[in-house]
């Protein structure tokens, strides 16, 4: 089935002290790992819709800094096969706001399936994310 739209994702990369901020989540079904960030929305920008994510997800305030990687390789969406995903990732640094966190994969506190959890540049590895194009950004962090 060939794609009829395209999802525009935006995500960011937050490292503090040698570590990188990942996301484990629950969505339809689907347990995954990937870097925090989302959909973009109608009527936004990519640095806009990546301020707003980080304030929905983690209740905390970013500043945005360099484009850091754009998939240039066709990736269809995991969640619907009418969807071409189009992912851009941003390099981003916390402005305000403490980020709760937990050591364990998949440690959820509450009912919403998602936490938030920092792991050693030098120890992460692709398999440690979930999806191609996440895979892709955790080789050219370990660069």
């Amino acid at each position: 089935m060939k794609p009829t739209q395209f999802n525009i994702r935006v995500y960011g990369i937050l490292i503090q002290k040698n570590k990188v901020l990942l996301t484990d989540e629950i969505r339809s079904g689907i347990s995954m790992t990937k870097f925090p960030g989302g959909g973009l929305e109608f009527g936004e920008g990519l640095k806009e819709g990546l301020m707003r994510e980080f304030m929905e997800e983690l209740n905390v305030r970013i500043h945005v800094g360099e484009l850091f990687y754009i998939n240039d390789f066709f990736q269809r969406s995991s969640f619907s096969q009418t969807d071409q995903l189009l992912s851009i990732y941003y390099k981003v640094d916390l402005e305000d706001g403490v980020i709760v966190s937990t050591e364990k994969p998949f440690n959820f506190e509450s009912d919403e399936p998602q936490c938030f959890r920092w792991v050693s540049l030098d120890e992460i590895m692709e398999n440690d994310v979930t999806f191609p194009i996440d895979k892709e950004v955790v080789q050219r962090i370990k660069v």
